[in-house]
């Protein structure tokens, strides 16, 4: 295999590659990236995720990403892996993603579906679902991202699971997501921005997709998501559009999306790369990294205005303290 900075700008790998890279990276940059279990698959597959957490004495808030919930998009993995190594080889010398890590850990999940991912290597390419079985094993798979304890199965959504929108036996039946409900719960206090990665449609989705309510930050996410869709057309003149779920796409329920904001992360995006149609979810490989160097550029416009936001009200709010403490050791004060 390559050295594990330098993989996969040209192909999409097979899932034990993706362990093994895995297990490398953080082997390689030990001291700022921890391999972290996360929990174990429907066929007892281990899923692990990636902490990118430089050594700071500073309070530290999370960026959740996540790729692979719908294992036909080869790109959504491939990007998750790109982003890494593109965090880690440039920190040191990068001015924007050194301030990101002073007071951000990134949390990433390169293929959140894994029983799936593999099933399309071995078997059929544009398989979609887990590989959970129903029925006295009649049919198979779980669509993940209809699984979410969100408005579960009231819209977009299937009861057959002979279905791709399958939405499984009840609000998170399925092992894949009660693992990444579980640990984002847990985490949700400190996690100020959820990403999750899709293909294709060249949209970035802000919630809702249950309903046309608008969220309670819905202006300042649609300001934000149009900013990160201007990226790529700057980067490779790639054109992408920001809203809604509902109003730019389609309708569906249970989506990680909505049930990451509607816990209360204040920034939720779904990303769908490219393309619009053409090659749909096979993606040509000369693509791969067009793709992921504008999709990053999109990402580290995201983390721009998270930052700036979170950080300005964090300020705002020390300086805040500082001045009531102040105020109060004044009359205290002693006369000399």
């Amino acid at each position: 295999m390559e050295e594990p900075g330098d993989l996969f700008l040209e192909q999409v790998p097979p899932m034990e590659e993706i362990y093994q890279w895995m297990s490398q990276i953080s082997k390689k940059y030990s001291g700022v990236v921890t391999q972290r279990f996360l929990g174990m698959t429907y066929q007892m597959r281990p899923m692990y995720y990636l902490k990118i957490s430089p050594p700071s004495d500073n309070t530290k808030k999370i960026i959740w990403m996540d790729c692979g919930i719908h294992t036909r998009e080869w790109i959504s993995s491939a990007f998750c892996q790109w982003f890494v190594k593109d965090i880690l080889q440039n920190y040191q010398n990068n001015s924007r993603i050194r301030r990101f890590l002073t007071y951000l850990d990134f949390n990433v999940l390169p293929v959140l579906n894994i029983d799936g991912y593999i099933y399309t290597w071995t078997t059929d390419r544009l398989w979609r679902k887990s590989r959970s079985s129903h029925n006295d094993g009649a049919c198979f798979g779980t669509d993940l991202n209809r699984n979410f304890n969100s408005a579960w199965c009231s819209i977009g959504a299937s009861k057959d699971c002979r279905d791709e929108t399958f939405c499984g036996a009840g609000p998170v039946s399925e092992p894949e997501t009660k693992a990444v409900s579980s640990l984002i719960e847990r985490k949700e206090e400190d996690i100020l921005c959820f990403l999750t990665i899709h293909s294709y449609g060249q949209l970035i989705l802000t919630p809702y997709g249950y309903t046309k309510n608008i969220s309670s930050n819905h202006k300042e996410l649609i300001q934000v998501g149009q900013k990160a869709a201007n990226a790529p057309r700057a980067k490779h003149g790639t054109n992408y559009r920001a809203g809604a779920s509902a109003d730019i796409l389609y309708a569906l329920s249970g989506s990680s999306r909505d049930w990451a904001k509607d816990t209360g992360i204040p920034f939720s995006y779904t990303f769908e790369l490219r393309d619009n149609g053409t090659h749909q979810f096979v993606l040509p490989e000369a693509q791969i990294q067009d793709t992921c160097e504008e999709t990053m550029e999109a990402v580290l416009s995201i983390l721009d205005d998270v930052y700036d936001k979170y950080w300005h009200l964090n300020s705002a709010g020390k300086v805040t303290s500082t001045a009531v403490v102040l105020s109060l050791l004044v009359p205290f004060r002693p006369l000399f």
